[in-house]
């Protein structure tokens, strides 16, 4: 069987391409990226040599496969998770998306890797959104997954499975290093002066529901989802402040912070080029993800249908992501 894999230099797709390294299923994995080169040294960092791989540059958005190419399945993960304006993040995750699927048999079968910011936060009132709320994002990048979403199901129906994972966690992500960064000082901040709940995802949780979706019978996607992925936990923002900390093996105190402080800081970090290369998650758009208090979503639909559950805990995961920034150098 042949799998095209997009975003395997990022985050989740570098994850997702050591779980495809040690699984033989796949004849040949097909992998677009935008820089070979980079991926290339991931690989060899991680000591990773595969000739199922097939590495071929890609443009910008547009996606032009080799000739021939022609995937029995398409794990789409990349996209733009930070950008400034709407354009931005719908010319990569509508249009791009779109240009991508263009170029594809009609046979192969899709998952997508949208995001809870597709959904919108909780409903007030609700413990946990779940696929029955009607969608409400709050953000640029939330409405970019949404429209990616509607207009991908106009074309794919029942070959396209779509998956909305919670906040993900995990080694490998450097849009957390802020996060750890201020951990491992002595006073810490927090936005606003109530807890926030959150569902999370340990990102080897997510690599093995998506390789679940993945090997099943094409007829059990007939729910083509969306899906949300999260662990079995919530957490609050102290708990994830403070569990950093502990992996870290450092004492400290945290302090809540009036939310339009952030918000002015949000302008700041968008202004100046190397503030937002430094804390992307911290921009305008990605900012008003933050000013809600709830961001619970419920999971059990996919764990009833794919027979999946999450394993990993908060401070292992947190502890595994210090770990790699570690020896990476970062922190």
């Amino acid at each position: 069987m042949e799998l095209l894999l997009t975003g395997s230099s990022g985050f989740v797709g570098r994850n997702l391409l050591l779980r495809l390294h040690h699984d033989k299923r796949w004849s040949r994995i097909v992998l677009p990226v935008r820089d070979p080169e980079k991926l290339r040294l991931q690989l060899e960092s991680e000591g990773i040599f595969d000739t199922r791989f097939r590495v071929c540059r890609v443009k910008g958005d547009f996606w032009e496969l080799p000739t021939g190419t022609a995937p029995d399945l398409v794990i789409h993960g990349a996209g733009l998770l930070f950008g400034r304006r709407r354009e931005e993040y719908f010319a990569t995750n509508v249009e791009g998306t779109l240009r991508l699927v263009a170029q594809l048999p009609r046979t192969t079968r899709l998952i997508v890797l949208s995001s809870q910011a597709a959904g919108g936060p909780t409903p007030q009132g609700d413990d946990a959104r779940s696929v029955h709320h009607q969608d409400k994002p709050v953000s640029l990048y939330g409405a970019s997954k949404l429209t990616m979403e509607r207009e991908l199901r106009n074309r794919l129906g029942r070959r396209l499975l779509i998956l909305r994972p919670a906040m993900i966690l995990g080694p490998r992500d450097r849009a957390t290093l802020p996060l750890f960064r201020m951990a491992a000082g002595a006073v810490r901040v927090k936005p606003g002066f109530v807890s926030k709940y959150y569902s999370w995802i340990d990102v080897g949780d997510l690599c093995d529901a998506i390789m679940t979706a993945a090997l099943v019978a094409p007829a059990d996607w007939e729910e083509y989802g969306p899906f949300y992925l999260c662990s079995k936990s919530t957490i609050t923002d102290w708990e994830l402040i403070s569990t950093s900390a502990h992996v870290l093996g450092v004492l400290g105190v945290t302090l809540p912070i009036p939310q339009t402080l952030i918000q002015l800081a949000s302008f700041l970090i968008d202004a100046v080029p190397t503030w937002r290369a430094a804390a992307p998650s911290i921009g305008r758009d990605r900012v008003r993800e933050i000013m809600p208090d709830r961001w619970v979503c419920d999971s059990s639909p996919f764990s009833k249908r794919f027979d999946w559950s999450s394993q990993g805990s908060l401070e292992n995961t947190l502890r595994s992501t210090a770990d790699w920034f570690k020896k990476e150098g970062e922190i």
